[in-house]
């Protein structure tokens, strides 16, 4: 960058992508943590089945990604699900399984799996 028109070029470019988030904001954001506790646990293959199950049900309002360490180790691996205007829904001890129950139960017809959520999990210790 060597002038303030290349700034502002960039600028405006920055500002473009930043308007693209707003769309993004009626999407279901499904986040599997995928730091070394949740690889270690299994949460790749949990990974892998969800962003495939997404793309075969061609759930265009889910969008599947990963994040590092969520800070609950002995629950991984775990997911969470972001809806818009709802609460979040953090699923845990995750398997591939489950995941696809997951899908089909949460994603598609809107029923949380609640004996797999942190709070099913946690309330039994």
């Amino acid at each position: 960058m060597k002038t303030l028109e290349e700034l502002r070029a960039i600028r405006e470019k920055m500002q473009g992508r930043v308007g693209m988030r707003a769309e993004d904001a009626n999407q279901t954001r499904v986040v599997v943590g995928m730091a070394t506790c949740g690889i270690a646990s299994g949460a790749r293959p949990v990974l892998n089945t969800l962003s495939e199950a997404v793309q075969t049900r061609k759930l265009e309002h889910v969008v599947v990604t990963q994040t590092g360490c969520i800070g609950l180790c002995q629950y991984e691996p775990i997911v969470e699900v972001i809806e818009p205007g709802k609460e979040k829904v953090t699923y845990v001890k995750m398997n591939p399984e489950k995941a696809l129950e997951v899908v089909d139960q949460h994603l598609i017809r809107g029923h949380v799996i609640s004996e797999y959520t942190i709070n099913s999990v946690a309330s039994d210790k």
